[in-house]
């Protein structure tokens, strides 16, 4: 099983997690009778988040990380394990009602700035649709002033309202997705690679907006990534996920001055930081070239806040 893993709260927050993860697992069905596989694209996986925690989950693509944040959205539904917000079991909860509550709590921002948005409508109607749809019924007056508030919290002018997607940048249109997820003021942010199609230019600000969300609205995140530069940079904890299963985690600069797990070590070689990447060893090769064997799932505690699973000698 892949352990929970819980930091410290941040300094001012409740200490008792916002989201718990427990053994969550995802199969899909491949091919067709009479020759269907199944793949299992998530593997008993547990993982705590605290209230006004950045929680990075990094991995190669298809690792499963974005499959955990999809099932977190509930925009898939996982073959098993359970999904806890606030003390409720939400998968076994299925009433209308709950799930709408579900989602004033946990938004998605997604990818792709350019497939998000719908370019037949202003920026305005992004913004107003979710509050719309989670029951705001403000005058038109008090509609215009939210609106701008949340333009501003992002960083955009209110005279971008009334342009269309086409007519903004990508930085521009990441921060009016991440200003929709805003609109209904939610506990959880879930990033799916939101800086990943960007200019690199521009990147740093998306994660300056991030990190200023949780610091001034204590917004909690998941941070799904394959860049750890990224993640050392915004994360408090970070998490490795490698074939489905999670294979290290700990606190963020913890983990990254001393990775332990062959995959951590692997991904962390190409982060281009020779201070802290001279002592590290690129992981043994099977003869196919894939990363070294995984433990068999035995969790090793490294530190009060790092951990990993074991790794048979041979393969290190």
């Amino acid at each position: 099983m892949s352990p929970a893993h819980s930091t410290s709260s941040r300094p001012g927050t409740a200490t008792e997690p916002l989201v718990q993860v427990r053994n969550l697992s995802k199969d899909y069905q491949l091919g067709s009778f009479p020759f269907r596989s199944t793949v299992r694209a998530v593997n008993d996986v547990s993982f705590d988040i605290n209230r006004g925690e950045i929680v990075a989950l990094v991995g190669e693509s298809g690792s499963g990380k974005s499959t955990i944040a999809r099932i977190l959205a509930r925009l898939e539904q996982p073959t098993g394990g359970q999904l806890i917000l606030d003390g409720q079991d939400i998968f076994a909860t299925e009433r209308r009602r709950a799930s709408m509550k579900y989602r004033s709590k946990v938004q998605m921002v997604f990818q792709d700035p350019f497939g998000s948005l719908n370019p037949a409508h202003r920026i305005e109607h992004f913004l107003t649709r979710p509050l719309q749809l989670h029951g705001e019924n403000d005058s038109p007056q008090a509609l215009k002033l939210k609106l701008r508030e949340l333009m501003a919290t992002v960083g955009l002018g209110e005279q971008m309202l009334d342009r269309y997607p086409h007519q903004l940048s990508g930085g521009q249109r990441q921060r009016v997705a991440i200003a929709r997820a805003l609109a209904v003021e939610p506990e959880i942010i879930l990033a799916d690679e939101p800086t990943s199609m960007l200019d690199v230019s521009v990147r740093i600000g998306i994660l300056n907006l991030m990190r200023k969300l949780r610091d001034e609205r204590g917004v909690s995140m998941l941070y799904i990534t394959h860049d750890l530069a990224s993640a050392r940079y915004i994360a408090d904890t970070t998490m490795v996920m490698c074939a489905g299963d999670l294979v290290e985690g700990g606190e963020s600069i913890e983990l990254m001055a001393a990775p332990h797990h062959p995959y951590t070590q692997l991904l962390l070689s190409a982060v281009p930081d020779a201070r802290r990447t001279q002592n590290v060893r690129p992981p043994k090769r099977d003869a196919a070239g894939r990363n070294a064997p995984r433990g068999a799932g035995e969790r090793i505690t490294l530190s009060a806040s790092h951990w990993a699973l074991k790794v048979p000698e041979s393969a290190r």
